[in-house]
């Protein structure tokens, strides 16, 4: 199951799995296009990235150093199935 964990402005969808095999958690990055997505996947807690598809790799540094800011929080909720809206 992925979660919803935020949208940016250039509207990349930012989603990830719950907690697999106790510590890994899958996190996924997705842009729509004039011809389907863009798309870009790491893994928490190494933030390799995995798989890569119409992103630059400026767009992935960025994506990792917001890895890096908010894997803390991308956890706690994916222990908790997400983020709780109201």
């Amino acid at each position: 199951m992925m979660y919803p964990y935020m949208t940016l402005a250039d509207e990349t969808e930012i989603v990830h799995s719950q907690i697999i095999d106790g510590e890994k958690v899958i996190v996924h990055f997705e842009r729509p296009t004039e011809n389907g997505f863009d798309s870009a996947r790491f893994e928490l807690p190494t933030y390799k990235l995995v798989f890569c598809e119409g992103y630059s790799r400026g767009e992935t540094d960025f994506f990792e150093k917001l890895l890096r800011h908010n894997a803390h929080l991308i956890y706690k909720y994916a222990r908790c199935g997400g983020v709780k809206i109201a």
